[in-house]
């Protein structure tokens, strides 16, 4: 990791997982970064100010009302100073206040002030984590192009098990190394996901759907983004926010989604993330169907959407499906990859309280080709989406001194 002469300002807020920035501040520091930190109040019942200024070889800010500070009005030079503004541990107040434009610490000062980007590594209790309000100011946060890093599953201080953990340092630390030498490998090259469910209606009331969510789809698209690609996400319903920086085509019925598929072709990348139906209702009710005996409904074949891009003449450079099975997992999988010509199936087990995957952050899965399987057990959709576009990456042989410009 090479950060050398970057300025970061890393912003510790109220956690037990402050302790973990300490470590990270040297860490920091051995790759060539200039750091500067603020301590909110919280903050420093975990840890000292003179443990974090000792370690980052800099002064810890801590209070909005300094004086000398301030007559330079130095919640400005630092809201303005560094190239990226980390916060680790992010809590759930701290969040709060940057959805809602408050200001009434030097820590949420500066985060109003700044026009840096901001990265943040949230921790806390799993029921906070999950609690609506803190999910809606997340998405409100991501909306205006924050990098959240989703905490870790695991035991918490409080002695409670779920999501809530502060993901480790060293994953916050190749996020950050990312943001600096990320290369945009795929700058240049189109790529085509399909992500969330499809509906197909019954009457105008009544569908046949399934319970993806998209979060693993709508993940491989700003991943892709983030990468430097020309992305068109093709997304069934969903509740999540259509991401940034992309051409997004929202459709409901499986029929929709192969023809907005047909209309984004040629691409050099196609990811079929979606959990396409594989029938349709035959001739939907334009009136709603009472409920007055047998409801009789007449299935056809939904189009192959997946074996149609794999086929094509305009075939894409990599072609990667998902395999979504209750049983025989890595066997179904396999037969998968081979009938739908696809160059790489990510496979993993949906139902029971195992891997509960629809609308969950967390997941497990294997990436399987003609030669390899390769198994994430328990790792974020948005890690998964990472790995895969790094696998995209090799298999496509993209090299830095061959991006396109």
């Amino acid at each position: 990791m090479n950060l050398q002469n970057k300025n970061i300002l890393l912003i510790i807020s109220g956690g037990i997982a402050a302790y973990k920035s300490l470590d990270m501040i040297r860490e920091l520091k051995r790759s060539g970064a200039h750091v500067q930190t603020i301590l909110t109040k919280a903050g420093a019942e975990f840890i000292t100010p003179l443990s974090v200024s000792a370690l980052s070889g800099d002064k810890c800010y801590i209070d909005l009302w300094d004086l000398t500070d301030e007559t330079e009005m130095g919640h400005i030079t630092l809201a303005r100073k560094p190239d990226l503004i980390v916060i680790a541990p992010a809590t759930a107040n701290i969040m709060a206040k940057m959805a809602h434009g408050i200001a009434d610490d030097l820590a949420s000062t500066c985060l109003l002030a700044t026009d840096k980007p901001i990265m943040i590594a949230p921790a806390m209790n799993p029921h906070m984590w999950n609690n609506p309000a803190t999910q809606d100011n997340i998405q409100t946060l991501q909306k205006r192009g924050l990098s959240i890093i989703d905490p870790d599953h695991g035991e918490m201080a409080c002695g409670e098990t779920g999501q809530g953990r502060m993901a480790e340092f060293s994953k916050i630390l190749n996020h950050i190394d990312q943001f600096f030498n990320n290369d945009k490998l795929l700058r240049g090259y189109k790529a085509l996901v399909t992500a969330g469910p499809t509906y197909e209606p019954i009457d105008p009331v009544r569908f046949i759907g399934n319970r993806s969510s998209g979060k693993q789809g709508y993940a491989i698209a700003q991943s892709l983004s983030d990468a430097g690609a020309d992305v068109t996400l093709i997304s069934g319903p969903t509740h999540l926010p259509p991401p940034q920086g992309m051409n997004v085509v929202s459709i409901e019925m499986a029929k929709d989604m192969m023809q907005a598929v047909e209309q984004s072709i040629p691409t050099d990348i196609a990811v079929c993330a979606a959990a396409v139906a594989d029938y349709g209702v035959q001739k939907h009710a334009s009136k709603q169907k009472k409920k007055n005996g047998d409801l009789d409904i007449q299935l056809s074949d939904n189009p192959d959407i997946l074996h149609t891009i794999a086929t094509h003449k305009t075939r894409p450079q990599i072609v990667v499906g998902f395999a979504a099975e209750t049983d025989n997992v890595i066997a179904n999988a396999r037969t998968k990859l081979q009938s739908k010509h696809c160059d790489l199936i990510i496979a993993n087990a949906v139902g029971g309280d195992i891997n509960p995957v629809f609308g969950s952050d967390n997941t497990s899965v294997t990436f399987i080709t003609d030669n390899d399987e390769v198994s994430h057990d328990n790792i974020s959709k948005s890690d998964v989406a990472q790995l895969l576009v790094s696998h995209i990456i090799r298999a496509m042989n993209v090299k830095a001194e061959d991006k396109v410009a």
